[in-house]
């Protein structure tokens, strides 16, 4: 027998600062592209089509002796029940061993885990003094990508928010983004602007930094809007014909995944690559090629760059392993005995 130790949402967030968990992914990164990683095949099950889905990712972490995997599942009806669609769990093991070492809600640290690859890219990619940040879409990842970044550049001076198909969203995700900043990160981010933009053309123009948040399937950022010297972190394309930028911008710009294999399959470059605008061998390499200093990364203040972050299971196995390691210390969640 053995214990293992659950966390919800409430020990999650108690204990998980972005920094560390900016730290744990950077860890992720380098990890797999000194081959001490693997990802297993993607579990996918649709229920009803279109109002119920499972998906199990998964994988191991051979450098830090974990594995794990990740269930969400989404059940479109769970609204009018008075329980969330989107629900989550991670389970991570002792790779040493195989003993489980804990069970967490999932829904937290896939958030703070997205925000912080968003700010990686950006750290890695964009000019170091950068001063605007200009965010696609209002939903719940869009404070997670700004509180990434905020603790990564403290050049920030102005952040543009944007939504499209719902511009007043936009309107009150600004009015409340210091205090949710602060409450849920302790970041204070009083000194910042932070401004709801209808004008995507001059906001984006504007911007030094653009990360999209979006569940897209047609391109809304423009390729004349964008100014040289822009990095652009692009999230929202995580599954096959989701497409947030305009392919023409890729063309011009230097490439970067987080994993070559899923990102053509799924990401951002998906689509590009399979109309002919760009080729696989346009994309440079592998975020954590060039944090280990595999490839070469921006070179000049005009430089163009994009990185295509579809996610991966490993990234939350290892926040959740921080989230265990903080709430032991803490004396936080329920250990029981298996």
């Amino acid at each position: 027998m053995f214990y293992i130790k659950i966390l919800n949402r409430e020990d999650i967030k108690e204990v998980l600062e972005m920094e560390s968990v900016i730290a744990g992914v950077e860890s992720v990164y380098r990890l797999k592209s000194n081959g001490n990683t693997e990802v297993w095949p993607t579990v996918f099950y649709d229920f009803e089509p279109g109002k119920a889905d499972m998906d199990i990712k998964s994988g191991l972490l051979k450098g830090a002796n974990l594995y794990g995997h990740k269930t969400v599942t989404w059940f479109k009806d769970n609204q009018e029940k008075g329980l969330p669609q989107l629900i989550g769990v991670i389970v991570v093991y002792d790779a040493t061993t195989g003993q489980p070492l804990g069970i967490l809600d999932a829904t937290y640290i896939t958030g703070v885990r997205t925000g912080a690859a968003g700010a990686i890219g950006a750290k890695y990619l964009a000019k170091k003094d950068a001063k605007t940040l200009f965010i696609l879409g209002a939903g719940n990842q869009a404070s997670n990508q700004i509180a990434a970044i905020l603790s990564i550049f403290d050049s920030i001076e102005k952040v543009f928010v944007a939504d499209v198909k719902n511009p007043s969203k936009a309107q009150d995700f600004v009015a409340g983004i210091q205090k949710r900043l602060w409450e849920e990160f302790k970041i204070d981010a009083s000194k910042v602007l932070f401004e709801n933009v209808t004008d995507m053309a001059s906001s984006v123009a504007d911007s030094d930094i653009i990360i999209t948040v979006t569940p897209s399937r047609e391109p809304i950022i423009k390729k004349e809007w964008v100014k040289p010297g822009t990095h652009l972190s692009c999230i929202g394309a995580d599954m096959a014909g989701k497409e947030e930028i305009d392919p023409e911008i890729l063309k011009e710009a230097k490439i970067y995944v987080d994993d070559k294999v899923h990102c053509l399959e799924v990401g951002e470059i998906e689509i590009p690559i399979k109309t002919g605008v760009i080729q696989p061998d346009d994309i440079i390499g592998e975020i954590g090629d060039l944090m280990e200093g595999k490839c070469v990364g921006r070179e000049n203040d005009t430089d163009i760059t994009v990185f295509d972050a579809t996610g991966m299971a490993l990234l939350d196995i290892v926040t959740a392993k921080t989230a265990l390691d903080l709430a032991e210390k803490k004396h936080l969640g329920i250990s029981t005995l298996l």
